[in-house]
């Protein structure tokens, strides 16, 4: 596995030092990064708006809190939908389901929710998503822009998701495990 494909999956977590208001303390899940770019959604940013009221038959799937989450900047008209599958790292998955990483994949908005619900354990449906053009993240990462961790399925279904930031940093080994400990106000401290 080449460096460049190997974040598919991971999360990116945004440094105290990243200054773009978008990703202020993300939590990004990768589900595409390849020598093109990179694809992923934020995972903490839930919005106000519940799933049912703009996809029909969803709402019912939907992982608590039932709302759509705001996946990124990027394509805020469009929605995705991603989902663990409950033994899913080994086995294919239901029809309408696109394994990313493990248990965790993409769901096909445009299949009938009946077909995908008996095996769905959680889903997240996102407004929009993060980008990043060809070198684009190598860079913001070189700049210490993120931490780059591994993903656990539970990270696509918090139920706090306002909590996070801070839920997956204390699980890192090490120096990485303080960074949890860093104020929201850094001139209040």
């Amino acid at each position: 596995m080449t460096e460049v494909s190997s974040l598919t999956g991971r999360l990116l977590v945004a440094t105290p030092a990243l200054a773009d208001p978008n990703f202020d303390r993300a939590v990004v899940l990768l589900l595409d990064h390849d020598e093109k770019g990179s694809l992923g959604v934020v995972l903490n940013r839930p919005t106000p708006v519940d799933v049912g009221d703009i996809l029909e038959g969803w709402g019912e799937l939907a992982g608590e809190p039932g709302v759509v989450f705001q996946g990124g900047p990027v394509s805020l008209d469009s929605a995705l939908g991603v989902a663990v599958i409950p033994g899913g790292a080994s086995a294919d998955g239901p029809l309408g389901w696109r394994r990313v990483h493990g248990a965790i994949g993409l769901v096909d908005l445009e299949a009938p929710p009946e077909l995908l619900a008996a095996a769905l354990g959680s889903l997240r449906i996102f407004a929009g998503y993060s980008g990043w053009g060809p070198g684009q993240l190598r860079d913001e990462l070189a700049e210490g822009a993120w931490y780059v961790v591994e993903s656990e399925p539970g990270d696509v279904s918090a139920t706090r998701p306002e909590g996070l930031w801070r839920a997956v940093l204390r699980r890192q080994r090490g120096e990485l495990a303080m960074v949890a400990t860093y104020p929201d106000d850094p001139s209040l401290n």
